[in-house]
């Protein structure tokens, strides 16, 4: 019951009362439900708890043009980019994605539109103008794109290891210093994977088993327990001596 100060919030309904005029879809309007407005991360989708905050942009461990810091993947990426491509882009992915078609691409429109430029380079005088300047107008397109495609690599590793931009966007780092940027790509991964190394695990070996022999052989459980039911009824205590072996 409600009180004269309180009244009650609550209708009471009765046969008499006048129909209630309700629009279509009206009852079907979405309800706010403030336990689902969480924060969701970006890049998977997963809900955040309240007191997580984004990591701070990191920088390189290595500059762009570090490229001798590693001798291994400087020689690679002068003689054959392609592979060293190829290389970053399988490290990179997690779903253990192939490093044969990233690789054969990068040959293909990279150091094949490089082998066109010098062909045309050197054949020059010998073909059309016109033609020439078709040519290099479709390779530097293709450089472009080429850059773009490379660029995109980049920034999913700059979301991986949360890297900032450096020196400037992925896109226009590739295309003007492609090679240094492959460089500093690998070394980057390769810089990051050795620190996650493993813990040592400490093993613990179990105790080996013990098992309990008695002095006195004793034939059966029921001479057994006939000759404790005569040392008690006698009065006098039978003391067993036992010791503990390990097997």
């Amino acid at each position: 019951m409600a009180d004269g100060d309180n009244p009650s919030r609550y209708v009471k309904l009765n046969k008499d009362q006048a129909p209630v005029d309700i629009s279509p879809g009206e009852l079907n309007q979405p309800i706010e439900v403030p336990q689902l407005n969480v924060r969701k991360c970006n890049e998977c989708g997963q809900p955040l708890p309240e007191s997580f905050e984004p990591p701070a942009v990191e920088p390189w461990s290595t500059g762009i043009f570090g490229c001798a810091e590693d001798t291994e993947s400087c020689w690679t990426g002068l003689f054959c980019p392609c592979v060293l491509f190829g290389r970053n882009y399988e490290t990179l992915r997690d779903d253990y994605a192939s490093a044969t078609t990233p690789c054969v691409l990068h040959a293909i429109f990279i150091e094949g539109g490089l082998a066109v430029a010098a062909t045309t380079a050197a054949l020059h005088g010998i073909i059309d103008p016109r033609t020439s300047f078709l040519i290099c107008e479709g390779l530097l397109f293709s450089w472009w794109m080429c850059g773009i495609y490379t660029g995109i690599v980049r920034q999913m590793l700059q979301k991986k290891y949360h890297l900032k931009n450096s020196p400037c966007d992925p896109c226009l780092v590739h295309c003007c210093m492609h090679w240094c940027a492959l460089c500093q790509e690998h070394r980057e991964m390769k810089g990051r994977l050795s620190d996650n190394f493993v813990m040592p695990m400490t093993l613990v070996n179990a105790p080996p088993v013990q098992q309990m022999n008695s002095d006195q052989d004793s034939t059966s459980a029921a001479a057994a327990a006939a000759a404790t039911s005569s040392s008690s009824a006698n009065g006098h205590d039978h003391h067993t001596n036992l010791e503990m072996q390990a097997l």
